[in-house]
């Protein structure tokens, strides 16, 4: 099967790469390489996926020329989407790179499979949707028309213009509501890369809500693992479903949304103690108010995702830690003292 990941160069798309072609598939990478943070970590793991039934194109979602001409070059069977503009609180920054690059950036996407005969589209969305929703834990079945910032507007979106793609070209869909991805190789705006670069220098560490948060943190190995179980079973519609009684997380078309989350959210100051206890070195904290777009808690509802692949994220939170903390250090070339 030839696969086409976007965000090949970034942290799961890297990671779902590697997995792909050790399981015998072709892959495709599209990625932009922006600097929304140091490029050279994207190079470095384009560089750790290797050449071998692997191709990679840099160009941007929003150029269609470009990935039109990809598509037919390559003829992907399967397209992974991955690629997107990340981060709640840059969002209150930069507005306009969420647009071009998740909302744009996707219907080309969308375009492109019903054009070109893809077989499924999967497609990354993410928790952050759930926004103001206090019912927990989240479920996929649950109303999410109140989003918190402009990067879960942008997610939601994508899983209408999904859903209207499913309905008229009758493309099998399937958007995976990430939670707190973590693990090697990744982003340098994320609490467990921040924390850990702050620890080992002898910073101070940021500490929202003064450590009243919880978190899903899912390990990226578990989320690989998932969607590469999900690239052989397409959206398929729902017999049971009713207009009358809408499952926001399945349809009459060919459109299905799971949530990928360890089912067990980890408290703040645990996460931080993780790190502690890995490095042997107590951090510092700036105890600071809830930001902007934030919310205090998320915590995963994954039933349907075991039910339909028979597969949960399993991996603790300091296996997972460790594991990236090994992968700093070497990384960055630093001892451990």
């Amino acid at each position: 099967m030839r696969i086409l990941i976007t965000g090949a160069a970034g942290f799961i798309g890297s990671h779902l790469a590697k997995k792909l072609i050790s399981q015998g598939y072709e892959v495709i990478g599209v990625d932009n390489i922006n600097d929304y943070y140091d490029p050279q970590l994207k190079e470095d793991r384009l560089a750790s996926i290797g050449k071998d039934n692997f191709k990679f194109y840099k160009t941007d979602l929003e150029n269609f020329g470009e990935l039109n001409a990809i598509f037919i070059k390559n003829k992907p069977e399967v397209v992974v989407n991955l690629a997107a503009q990340a981060g709640v609180r840059y969002s209150l920054e930069n507005p306009m790179a969420y647009i071009d690059s998740n909302i744009v950036g996707f219907v080309n996407i969308l375009e492109c499979c019903r054009h070109h005969e893809v077989k499924h589209l999967i497609y990354a969305s993410s928790s952050s949707v759930y926004g103001a929703n206090t019912s927990k834990p989240f479920a996929t079945t649950d109303n999410i028309d109140h989003p918190l910032s402009l990067y879960a507007a942008t997610k939601k979106s994508n899983e209408l213009m999904a859903h209207t793609y499913s309905h008229l070209y009758n493309l099998p869909t399937t958007g995976l509501r990430f939670f707190t991805v973590y693990g090697p190789w990744g982003r340098p705006d994320m609490a467990l890369f921040k924390f850990t670069k702050a620890i080992v220098n002898d910073e101070e560490i940021d500490v929202y809500n003064h450590g009243n948060m919880m978190r899903d943190f899912t390990y990226v190995d578990d989320i690989v693992e998932a969607i590469s179980r999900l690239l052989k079973r397409p959206a398929q519609p729902n017999p049971e479903w009713s207009g009358d009684n809408p499952d926001p997380s399945s349809s009459y078309a060919p459109y299905k949304i799971y949530n990928i989350g360890n089912n067990s959210p980890v408290r703040l100051m645990e996460f931080v103690e993780a790190i502690e206890n890995k490095l042997d070195k107590t951090a510092k904290k700036n105890y600071m108010d809830l930001q902007p777009g934030d919310v205090p808690e998320t915590y995963a509802n994954v039933d349907d995702l075991y039910n339909n692949i028979d597969f949960k994220p399993e991996t603790t939170i300091q296996d997972g830690v460790n594991k990236f903390i090994d992968w700093y250090l070497n990384y960055y070339s630093i001892n451990k003292k």
